[in-house]
């Protein structure tokens, strides 16, 4: 490399710096503010409780004030548990409540996806700045219902895509963007689980589809910040045993393909029945993988150029995906920022689904308009 940098170097960076530079940040205009702005998690299920509720402890920006369930035992015991006071606990009947709490500045929806539009464009209405769980809704036409609704409160509007705080999938996106791989050709993205019986994902009503509105969004949104463009067609096909009971309603497997404008084309899989968390960027110089990609921890990232493959070690990140992106959302509220994946991500994903869905029903190839 002409500039005397090894190629050890450019994998990993040049250490903490290199990465704390490379996450993404609103940036301050002057000293960061010190007062930390207040988050209400709205639903109580194992995401919020196990993983989103213990990181605010850590958050620079933010803190865990308001709670929202209907579950009376719910909001006592996680109440205690965070000293969030009995005036900060609200049951869904009195969820509108939040606009007269000056306490919380943020509202975070962890919801079954059909409620994802109801909650986040009430939390506008009365107010409040709103970070919305991912698939930002189960259709076009409620993901534009809720991005309207922000911009007519004058407040933010952001959707939970974790991965792109993430260390190695910023590494990731950066060694394409840089050119380590040459030219990118091929995207191959998979991921999928063994689902268990019995649970809201497969009950149609509230989570608007099968794999596909669940893990197969990490595979579609991974394909899309890995290219650096938007695809212009899609080819999709479903694999369903409907003789299995957890498939009554949805889907099991969809595998699609989309087409880039540069020639690029990504290889993607969704799965219920089936284990994976992986991506790969094959380039015309070489390759960059992770596996797992997208889990909560223990990503792993490997290179192949020249030959020769290797696997790359980054540093330990002052923050983790969970608080880098909690952090991100409080820092844009309080510099006036957009956030990097604001609702017009959730939007470009939910197009993308819709369409990935059309080209399963009908057998054929969707053509893709400019957004």
């Amino acid at each position: 490399m002409g500039n005397g940098q090894s190629r050890r170097e450019m994998l990993a960076g040049s250490g903490a710096a290199m990465l704390a530079a490379s996450l993404p940040a609103c940036g301050w205009a002057q000293e960061p503010p010190k007062r930390k702005l207040g988050y209400a998690i709205v639903g109580l299920g194992s995401y919020a409780t196990r993983q989103i509720m213990p990181r605010l402890k850590e958050c620079e920006h933010a803190k865990l004030v308001a709670l929202v369930s209907g579950t009376p035992e719910k909001l006592e015991r996680f109440g205690s548990e965070y000293g969030i006071p009995k005036t900060h606990r609200y049951s869904y009947a009195e969820y509108d409540r939040i606009r007269d709490n000056p306490d919380i500045d943020i509202v975070y929806v962890v919801l079954p996806n059909a409620l994802h539009a109801e909650y986040s464009i009430r939390a506008s209405q009365a107010g409040k700045h709103v970070l919305c769980e991912k698939p930002m809704a189960v259709s076009v036409a409620e993901c534009q219902a809720m991005i309207a609704a922000a911009k007519k409160a004058g407040k933010k509007l952001m959707i939970g895509y974790r991965s792109r705080f993430q260390a190695h999938n910023l590494r990731a996106i950066e060694l394409v963007r840089s050119g380590f791989v040459g030219k990118p050709r091929l995207i191959t993205s998979e991921h999928g689980f063994t689902i268990s019986p019995n649970q809201w994902r497969l009950d149609r009503p509230l989570s608007g589809g099968g794999s596909m509105m669940d893990i197969g969004i990490y595979s579609l949104n991974a394909a899309r910040y890995l290219a650096g463009e938007e695809p212009i067609e899609v080819s999709a096909m479903e694999s369903t045993g409907k003789a299995d009971p957890r498939f009554r309603t949805v889907e099991d497997r969809i595998d699609w393909q989309m087409r880039f404008p540069s020639g690029a084309l990504a290889a993607c899989v969704s799965s219920y029945s089936s284990n994976h968390n992986a991506y790969r960027v094959t380039g015309t110089e070489g390759w960059v993988g992770l596996e797992p990609a997208t889990a909560y921890e223990g990503q792993q990232m490997w290179t192949r150029t020249k030959g020769k493959t290797e696997q790359v070690t980054l540093p330990v990140p002052a923050k983790n995906q969970f608080v880098g992106q909690l952090d991100h959302m409080a820092e844009c509220v309080l510099t006036g920022r957009e956030p990097i994946v604001a609702g017009e991500e959730g939007l470009r994903d939910m197009r993308l689904i819709e369409a990935i869905y059309r080209s399963a029903r009908e057998g054929r190839a969707v053509k893709l308009a400019k957004a």
